[in-house]
């Protein structure tokens, strides 16, 4: 078959969005192209029923042939393909490039800049499509798939198609306790510097008890930008704390006097700690040029963010800033916050560079910190 009958063949399919209705028909799609990792029939109804997806058939005449679907993470850029099917029948046609195309269009429309995907790692006709349409591989993930068999990790701009930047090579940790986000963050950007460093729960917890406001709202205290960079000098590194607001900087969470005044008392030693060590305290803002300056000098970052814009929680949330180009910042997040988010989406997640300063602000006070690590 020649490039111009490809063509003809492919105009005559038709992309529309999926509903329920297609639902017994998208099971048995599964079913004929899958023989492990399949999506359950109650997979495929949630995500019918879903905001946070792009799930769109390609039929002809009526008879669906393929799906897609996308699933996005709010607060981001990010896109993932979450699964791709065409039937054996119809395959060589510019079936499969047809549907992801489309899906690429609404990505964008949904204004998401990067789509990223797994593939089995045996599947060169899907590595061929991807390839095609400028994937690149960024990674891969052993025995990921319930085979054993191991998956390429390929991402794409999908806005800017010619300015993939390939990301650099940074460790990623997902933190075990609901409140350890700060240490495992920390251990991220450690890591990114000294191979010695160990990323395990010990460590994890050993951080959290330096570098805890011990109390934070209704249950345990998250921790403190000096506590955390406190605990990096005690380990080697040489941090700088960025704090764009006087001390105290987490009472207005926490409603007993009691507590409110044991915050207070932690904070003040950890700045007195702090400048016994020759710890820099910065009061300024850290801002977008100045997170530029010090990622091109090698630094590390960890930043403060709010959540709300991605989970809806008005939550305190530490990150490891990984990278950044002329469109975005990247960040290591080290909560996987539902069963449909793999650790996978969690790492470089793409963040346009107009939205951190709304991101990285906390609270009513609007608090912006982060921690340099040289």
């Amino acid at each position: 078959m020649n490039a111009a009958e490809r063509v003809d063949i492919a105009e005559s399919y038709l992309t529309r969005a999926a509903d329920l209705a297609d639902l017994a028909t998208l099971v048995e799609i599964e079913q004929k192209c899958f023989a492990t990792d399949r999506l359950s029939k109650r997979s495929f109804r949630h995500w019918l029923q879903s905001p946070q997806r792009i799930f769109s058939v390609i039929e002809k005449a009526g008879v669906i042939v393929g799906y897609g679907l996308v699933i996005m993470r709010d607060g981001t850029r990010l896109a993932r393909l979450y699964s791709l099917a065409i039937l054996s029948d119809v395959r060589g046609q510019g079936v499969g490039k047809q549907l992801l195309i489309e899906l690429e269009k609404q990505s964008v429309a949904a204004g998401k800049l990067f789509l990223r995907l797994e593939v089995e790692k045996t599947n060169k006709r899907a590595i061929n499509l991807y390839e095609s349409l400028g994937y690149k591989v960024f990674g891969d993930y052993k025995n990921y798939y319930e085979n054993n068999n191991d998956a390429l990790r390929m991402q794409k701009s999908i806005r800017h198609y010619s300015n993939f930047n390939r990301l650099p090579t940074y460790p990623w940790y997902e933190q075990t306790t609901d409140f350890t986000c700060g240490p495992a963050a920390l251990m991220m950007a450690m890591k990114s510097v000294s191979a010695e460093m160990v990323m395990d729960q010990q460590t994890e917890l050993d951080l959290w008890r330096e570098a805890t406001t011990i109390f934070m709202m209704s249950g345990h205290g998250g921790c403190h930008p000096i506590g955390l960079a406190l605990a990096a000098e005690k380990r080697g590194f040489s941090p700088k704390v960025y704090i764009n607001q006087a001390l105290p900087l987490f009472t207005a969470g926490v409603r007993s006097e009691h507590k409110k005044q044991t915050v207070q008392v932690v904070e003040e030693q950890f700045a007195s700690r702090a400048v016994a060590k020759n710890i820099p305290l910065i009061t300024a803002e850290f801002d977008l040029a100045l997170l530029q300056s010090v990622l091109a000098e090698g630094g590390r970052v960890l930043s403060l963010i709010s959540t709300y814009r991605m989970d809806g929680y008005k939550v305190p949330h530490w990150v490891t800033i990984t990278a950044m180009d002329e469109d975005c910042l990247f960040f290591h997040d080290p909560s996987v916050p539902d069963g449909h988010v793999m650790g996978f989406d969690c790492q470089h997640i793409p963040l346009a560079k107009e939205d951190f300063m709304k991101l990285s602000s906390y609270g009513k006070n609007k608090l912006r910190t982060a921690i340099v690590l040289n």
